[in-house]
């Protein structure tokens, strides 16, 4: 081959070293570029998604100052948190990420809410960050309802306390210990004025942890804040910042609900079968219902509750055979001292009188000791 003319050589090999050069910039813009911008929302409510399943909230409500949370891929950190309230009362926010439905925010293919005695696990992870700098809790949220319920303030709120910086502490009083998912607790107990609160509390900081939701979920149940026939809405990771709060950050978190359990009333449970007959009479604005609750189990029932939610607009008045409290929404039936225990094939009867207003309906979704019954 007859060998190139000398300037055209010399092009070419410009040429070559231009290239080479736009290759090294492409190669290190590559090397340095990140995969994913980071989002900060300032907006007191504002929100976005992480990895298309999760919900990073702001949740700004106890204070106008200025609060920032900057989402990441895996998680969110807490990156302005302006202002400060008092120790003794409510935490000025709630910074969190979340699985489930929020105040009408539901998280992308979320299978929440789902009845708690249709879910067999709820395995979740987290990782937190923290600061000393700041007073503040570390709290990962569990919400429980009676119902469905995708919007407004759930009937119980369980709060596990994984860390607390400064002179805080849980809605309540301690009402005791306890062992739930291989870890001591400190149980606290009480209402904030809209929703019963049950919050279990870390003697020292855990910075990880990989658990069951369902344990403290159980745990509930047990102490009779909440039934199987409920339904779990939401699982929540975050903190609650009394003062400063900048640096807060949740490295990492998941969370899956796998449902298809059985739920209670297998072999041995003396509520595994129950059946409510719900009679009424009614007239204009007032109505009484005679109720029977009968036990098909093998075993008789003691202390027996039967749990039931009444329709809108309606409100006891008085009840005979039982105590029925609250008067209105979600109820608990209980005995009295002579009519305590339900043999097995055998029933008890109470009934209590009412008013209602618009059109009357009986209720739904009874449930004996946690255990769903059927109506007939």
């Amino acid at each position: 081959m007859r060998p190139l003319p000398r300037h055209i050589r010399a092009v070419r090999g410009l040429l070559a070293t231009i290239l080479t050069a736009l290759a090294s910039v492409a190669a290190l813009v590559t090397a340095t570029a990140p995969a994913q911008a980071d989002t900060t929302i300032c907006e007191q409510f504002g929100s976005t998604t992480i990895q298309g399943r999760y919900v990073v909230q702001n949740n700004r409500w106890g204070t106008s100052e200025t609060q920032c949370v900057t989402a990441t891929d895996t998680g969110f950190r807490l990156t302005q948190a302006d202002g400060s309230v008092p120790t003794n009362g409510a935490p000025k926010s709630y910074p969190s990420v979340f699985n489930g439905c929020h105040y009408t925010n539901c998280s992308p293919g979320t299978n929440l809410p789902a009845q708690v005695s249709s879910i067999s696990s709820a395995p979740s992870s987290i990782s937190y960050g923290y600061v000393s700098n700041a007073v503040y809790n570390a709290s990962y949220d569990i919400w429980l309802d009676p119902t469905p319920k995708t919007d407004g303030v759930n009937r119980t709120e369980i709060m596990i306390w994984f860390n607390k910086v400064g002179p805080i502490q849980p809605i309540g009083s301690q009402v005791g210990t306890a062992s739930v998912g291989g870890r001591t607790w400190q149980v606290w107990s009480g209402s904030n004025g809209s929703n019963d609160v049950l919050s279990f509390v870390a003697p020292s900081a855990i910075s990880n942890w990989s658990f069951d939701v369902m344990d403290f979920v159980d745990a509930t149940v047990a102490r009779g804040m909440a039934q199987n026939n409920w339904y779990l809405t939401s699982v929540q990771a975050g903190f609650e910042p009394w003062q400063g709060g900048a640096g807060l950050a949740v490295n990492s978190f998941s969370s899956t609900v796998n449902t298809g359990g059985t739920g209670p009333g297998g072999p041995g449970n003396p509520a595994a079968a129950c059946e409510v007959r719900y009679a009424t009479t009614v007239w204009s604005g007032g109505y009484t219902a005679d109720v029977t609750v009968r036990n098909n189990g093998s075993a008789p029932v003691d202390g027996w509750k039967l749990a039931f939610t009444l329709p809108s607009g309606q409100r006891v008045t008085n009840a005979w055979n039982a105590t029925v409290s609250p008067s209105s929404g979600a109820v608990t039936a209980s005995p009295l001292a002579h009519n305590a225990r339900i043999a097995a094939d055998g029933s008890q009867t109470f009934g209590f009188q009412g008013t209602y207003s618009g059109t009357f309906a009986k209720p739904s979704g009874f449930s004996l000791n946690g255990t769903a019954c059927t109506s007939v």
